[in-house]
């Protein structure tokens, strides 16, 4: 499936991806705070074979999205919903160069528009306490902040 805003096309993910999203994920900056680091291309491809073969439980559905940029044709970013009944854990990241220009905040809407389609009810995303931008993406998307904790992450929810 994929969805669309003025600024962005969320396509499903591809192996062929792999390659220019490794350009695009490339800065070891980005994992401050999700911890490891950069893939390489084969890595990415590899991890990207993977999620598109989808879950190997089949009650739980794995939804990938590459976030390409429409003004400039090129990939940004990603977003991804683990889906389990009417629940999705969210997640998404956006390029180093891209960040701040709210491509994240549009990307997760048109992902949670998307996923209250497909009849999904409650949202959770986690969050490290110190990342700033991706709390206040997470708020964006109607997620509230609960006092449960996973992995050292905060844990953010919506329920409809």
């Amino acid at each position: 499936m994929t969805a669309r805003s003025e600024w962005l096309e969320l396509i499903p993910l591809e192996v062929a991806h792999a390659e220019e999203m490794a350009e695009v994920l490339g800065d070891p900056a980005l994992h401050a705070f999700i911890g490891g680091e950069p893939l390489a291309v084969g890595q990415l491809r590899e991890r990207y074979a993977r999620l598109a073969a989808g879950s190997p439980d089949p009650a739980e559905r794995w939804l990938n999205w590459v976030l390409r940029l429409v003004a400039e044709d090129r990939l940004v970013g990603t977003v991804q919903a683990t889906v389990r009944g009417t629940e999705a854990e969210i997640a998404w990241i956006v390029g180093t160069p891209w960040q701040g220009r709210g491509y994240a905040r549009e990307a997760v809407r048109v992902m949670v528009e998307a996923l209250a389609g497909q009849g999904v009810r409650t949202l959770v995303a986690h969050v490290h306490p110190e990342h700033h931008a991706s709390a206040a993406v997470a708020a964006a998307a109607g997620l509230a902040v609960t006092e449960r904790w996973y992995d050292g992450e905060r844990r953010w929810e919506l329920r409809r």
